[in-house]
């Protein structure tokens, strides 16, 4: 907001030249403050520059003050930096560029200051500006050029002088980052062949000795200019054949940040040469300005940056997911009946979980190391269930999710939509096979053996007052409802996890290392060595994923519970065998107690809530990575809505 004293005789009354810098700055602050008045609007903004410029025009003694203010300006403040590196990351790191934007969105700035980029961004700090600046009209803009530096001044050239050194200066960072050997590496053959970057200095420095020798025809400044110009074309060509090699060998997000730093680099590029070359030059100029406007809003936001270069790796996690996902999906009876075969080994392996678990909790850990050690029988059963090549069914949605989206790739083609429509309904198959598997074995598994244990022990591994508490806890009237919907967002964190794991395992080519590495072939022998390789690229995402639910299984409550928070998970097969240990304790009796038979009503909604959140999304994310729009994701829902009410028998059974 203004200050309550700014007013127009009073800002040209306070133009001192001589003043210390921060004052000065403070002047040009106070103007454009001005300038956008209490209640902004576009054109009150030109009106008041209009006024400021016919002022300043009609008084000789401002035009020199102002003239000497604007030399004094120049001489110590930095404008390269304001149009080579504005809205860039000082460093090529992206954890330095997200502490250095958390510095700028924490810290207030300070006009005393002669780096142009932070005076900017104090003097022109809202989306308004971009607004009236590049509104202003281009007769205006010459008469303001015209003041700030008559034509017979020394400083008629100074925009010249600064836009060739903001170029060189970018020239010089893109030729630093095209050589650093972590992209030039990643570029294609054909595009490090031609060696695009050899020569960018050199056709900068042709730029500048045209535009500054004024004896040199326009022919050869044109032809400077093109050169240049097809020398960045071939530069951005070179630097898009790294998106190729993330596609077959993995994303870095770091690696993804730094491509799009030097591509906007070039961009800036163009934009100044723009600027240099045009007959319109204070146009062109406001019109970058305007640009910078937006440029250092953006600069100050954290999801802009966090969304904007982690949106590739999100794609190629839903693209690992896809791939990992496929093997989840039943199309037919065979795959269905092998889907319930494996469900049921799952269910069998859990059983043996749920036993375990509270075994763990009668050693009365603390609640972390407690925590931890539930975690850990967890994740060894869950990696237990996949070496054996068996399922736990909420584990497949968030998996599964990718490799429908995937389907969508095409969604224009005829028939696209119905495909899809096909890969919901086997989908929605498998996942009741999946879950009817698991908690028709590890309810009575579990029951079976908490049986054992107490014809073995003599008493049952839970007495009477914990076996109530654990059918209390599974009610359907408690908020077991909320932890079921939050465990499904855990099943989603840990697919996420698995197609990061994935990803990281490919770039860093960790089977090619297992497989050719002389240490790792001398100790295993090369055959060896190769099937470790072949072993872990196949189950790395699968064990990332088992690994780190299990841990979000384990942990979380006891994290929760430091914070007071509360928090519990229910996975519907760990509870169907928690409540077949419970049973063991009260016998045939507890088919007449209501606590029982709310904990079974429980049940299905438990499986829903796990399924139903974990491939909501994953399945919205991998729209997302797959561009799906607003009216095709309408045009899907409504096919899946008329599947429903023409066919609603073939999303239970094939």
């Amino acid at each position: 907001m203004p200050h309550p004293t700014h007013d127009l005789p009073r800002l040209l009354a306070e133009l001192d030249p001589h003043a210390e810098l921060a004052e000065r700055h403070l002047w040009l602050i106070h103007v454009l403050e001005w300038v956008r008045a209490a209640e902004p609007s576009v054109e009150v903004a030109l009106g008041r520059v209009e006024s400021l410029v016919a002022a300043i025009e009609a008084d000789a003694d401002l035009r020199q003050r102002l003239q000497a203010w604007w030399l004094a300006f120049i001489d110590r403040v930095d404008i390269t930096t304001l149009l080579a590196d504005f809205g860039f990351a000082p460093r090529t790191a992206m954890i330095t560029e997200v502490s250095e934007r958390l510095r700028h969105k924490l810290l207030p700035g300070t006009p005393e200051t002669i780096d142009a980029s932070e005076l900017f961004s104090i003097a022109l700090p809202s989306e308004f500006d971009a607004r009236w600046l590049i509104a202003l009209p281009e007769p205006l803009l010459q008469r303001l050029a015209a003041l700030l530096a008559p034509a017979d001044s020394q400083g008629a050239s100074f925009w010249q002088h600064a836009l060739l050194n903001a170029i060189t200066y970018c020239a010089g960072q893109i030729l630093a980052n095209g050589f650093a050997p972590e992209l030039r590496l990643r570029m294609s053959e054909e595009a490090r062949e031609q060696r695009p970057f050899h020569d960018l200095i050199r056709d900068v420095e042709s730029l500048r000795i045209e535009v500054l020798h004024g004896l040199r025809t326009t022919d050869r400044l044109e032809e400077a200019e093109k050169r240049l110009r097809e020398r960045l074309d071939a530069c951005r060509a070179a630097i898009g054949t790294v998106y190729q090699h993330f596609g077959d060998e993995g994303i870095s997000v770091g690696l993804v940040f730094r491509v799009r730093q030097l591509r906007t680099r070039i961009v800036r590029i163009r934009q100044l040469l723009d600027c240099l070359t045009s007959a319109h030059t204070e146009q062109d100029a406001m019109r970058l300005l305007a640009g910078f406007v937006s440029v250092g809003r953006e600069r100050r936001s954290l999801r802009s940056l966090l969304s904007t270069n982690s949106s590739l790796l999100a794609a190629k996690v839903t693209e690992r997911s896809a791939e990992t996902g496929e093997h989840y999906i039943t199309r037919n009876s065979r795959e269905y009946l092998q889907m319930l075969r494996r469900a049921a080994g799952g269910g069998l392996v859990m059983s043996v979980t749920t036993l375990v678990k509270f075994g763990l909790a009668a050693l009365a850990f603390s609640a972390f190391w407690g925590g931890f050690w539930a975690g850990l029988n967890y994740a060894i059963s869950f990696v237990l269930i996949q070496l054996l090549h068996f399922t736990v069914a909420t584990k497949q949605p968030a998996m599964t999710a990718p490799a429908m989206a995937s389907k969508l790739k095409n969604i224009n083609e005829d028939g696209a939509i119905e495909t899809f429509v096909d890969e919901v309904a086997n989908l929605t198959r498998s996942q009741v096979a999946a879950i009817l598997g698991n908690v028709l074995v590890v309810f009575p598994a579990a029951l079976g053996l908490a049986w054992l244990f107490s014809q073995a022990l003599g008493h049952p591994p839970l007495d009477v007052v914990h076996a109530t508490q654990v059918l209390d806890s599974l009610s359907l009237l408690g908020p077991s409802l909320l932890f079921a919907a939050f465990t499904g967002v855990l099943l989603f964190v840990s697919s996420l996890i698995a197609g990061w794991a994935e990803n990281w395992f490919v770039l860093r080519r960790m089977d090619s290392a297992m497989r050719y590495n002389p240490r790792i072939t001398r100790l295993l022998g090369a055959p060896r060595a190769k099937r470790w390789g072949d072993f872990w690229r196949r189950n790395i995402s699968g064990f990332a994923a088992n690994i780190s639910l299990g841990l979000m299984l384990g942990l979380t409550p006891a994290i929760a519970g430091f914070f007071g928070l509360g928090l519990e998970v229910r996975h519907v097969t760990l509870s169907s065998g928690q409540l077949g240990v419970a049973g063991a304790t009260f016998g045939w009796e507890i088919v007449h107690d209501d606590a029982f038979w709310w904990a079974v009503a429980m049940l299905p909604f438990n499986g829903a809530l796990n399924v139903l959140v974990s491939f909501y999304l994953a399945f919205r994310m991998a729209l997302r990575a797959q561009n799906v729009t607003g009216v095709e994701r309408s045009r899907i829902y409504a096919a899946i809505r008329h599947r429903l009410r023409t066919r609603p028998l073939s999303f239970f059974k094939p």
